[in-house]
């Protein structure tokens, strides 16, 4: 599992920094790639990285502000063109299905995969399948705005080998069985259950993505305890009124929210393109890191992995 910017500034493009779009890889997990926003060009991005469209398996859209959006139906398209057939679902606020649908229909172009829609209807659980569960919550923004809780289900303890060879259970197939907790019967007759052979389950990685927004308890929910929090820091801490009167926040509230929410990593994004060169960029860092010391400014094509936690669940 790792993070990777395709996009990280704010409004418009800039030559330093395309608009949003985050990639959450999911190689290992579940061979796919998940797409937060989609902003202008965000495709051009994608063709200086090894992100393959077709391995793109679900788009979630935070809200429908032009620099989180122009760049989806044209992402869409080329899916097709370069080979994507297998279905894709696209989540967002009420009217993405519309945007999307009017913007294909008006450029003749047609989608050769299943394309999917599933529109926010309430705060709460979105997804969840057998290894990943992600949650919505409404954020505090000019229009109808989300952020994302994506929460890896534990995974189950390493099988005890050494402890079947001691009972002369050689490796093959039953070991899988055993693997997946199952009881299995033996060719002896002897009877083993999977669930008295397996370690500590590791407990699953959670990533909080957050859309443009005030400072606002919404937050807190979403980034509670999260490994790596994602979070928009438009202005640098002296612009708190601006950022309150154009509903964005600042680099210390972002900060103090990832301290109270006892998050691992914070990575900035959505950066404003008046800070622009490595000065600014210092002084953005240096405002979170007075804060919650283990921040960082998101630059495009930036990328991280995101470890598994340290220890077993107690």
């Amino acid at each position: 599992m790792d993070i990777y910017f395709l996009g990280t500034g704010a409004g418009v493009p800039a030559k330093e920094r395309n608009v949003s779009s985050v990639a959450l890889q999911l190689l290992e997990e579940r061979k796919a790639v998940w797409l937060f926003d989609c902003g202008e060009a965000t495709q051009h991005q994608i063709l200086h990285t090894s992100i393959k469209p077709r391995k793109i398996e679900k788009i979630f859209i935070t809200h429908l502000h032009g620099d989180h959006i122009f760049g989806l139906p044209g992402l869409l398209g080329s899916r097709s063109f370069q080979g994507g057939e297998t279905p894709l679902t696209v989540y967002g606020p009420p009217g993405i299905k519309e945007y999307v649908e009017t913007s294909l229909r008006l450029s003749c172009t047609r989608v050769k995969y299943e394309l999917i829609f599933k529109e926010i209807e309430s705060d709460g659980l979105l997804f969840e399948d057998e290894t990943f569960q992600v949650f919505v919550s409404k954020l505090e923004h000019g229009i109808p705005s989300y952020g994302y809780r994506v929460v890896e289900k534990d995974l189950p303890g390493m099988l005890l080998v050494d402890q079947l060879k001691k009972l002369n259970i050689p490796p093959g197939p039953v070991y899988k069985q055993l693997k997946d907790g199952k009881t299995v019967t033996l060719e002896d007759g002897r009877t083993i259950r999977g669930k008295e052979f397996l370690g500590p389950p590791k407990k699953g990685r959670i990533i909080a993505v957050l859309g443009d927004t005030r400072a606002c308890h919404a937050r807190f929910e979403l980034a509670k305890d999260a490994d790596v929090l994602i979070h928009e820091a438009t202005f640098a801490k002296d612009e708190e009124k601006l950022a309150y009167d154009y509903y964005h926040s600042t680099t210390e509230q972002a900060a103090y929210l990832a301290k109270e929410a006892e998050v691992k990593v914070l990575l900035l994004t959505h950066i404003s393109s008046r800070y622009q060169g490595e000065e600014s960029e210092r002084r953005l860092l240096s405002e979170a890191k007075e804060i919650f010391e283990n921040t960082f400014v998101a630059r495009d094509f930036f990328q991280m992995e995101v470890q598994r936690r340290e220890s077993d669940i107690s």
